[in-house]
């Protein structure tokens, strides 16, 4: 396998595996949210804002991935 071909699969690698988690983080943050405000519509005030920080925080890991990815 040729290096050309070695950086550009762990870049690949990089982006891939860096964005299943974050994905799956801020599927399973909204998921939780929107089940809390349906119980509780009155929260949904409350529970807005720690849901945007905590899918901007798992965003911000696949950000992390993509820039791992651009680098190499």
């Amino acid at each position: 396998m040729s290096p050309e071909a070695m950086v550009l699969l762990a870049k690949a690698l990089a982006i891939g595996v860096g964005g299943i988690g974050p994905a799956i983080g801020i599927g399973l943050i909204g998921n939780a949210a929107m089940h809390g405000i349906g119980r509780n519509p009155e929260a949904a005030g409350k529970i807005f804002v720690p849901m945007l920080l905590g899918m901007a925080f798992a965003e911000a890991i696949a950000i992390y991935a993509l820039i791992i990815a651009f680098t190499l």
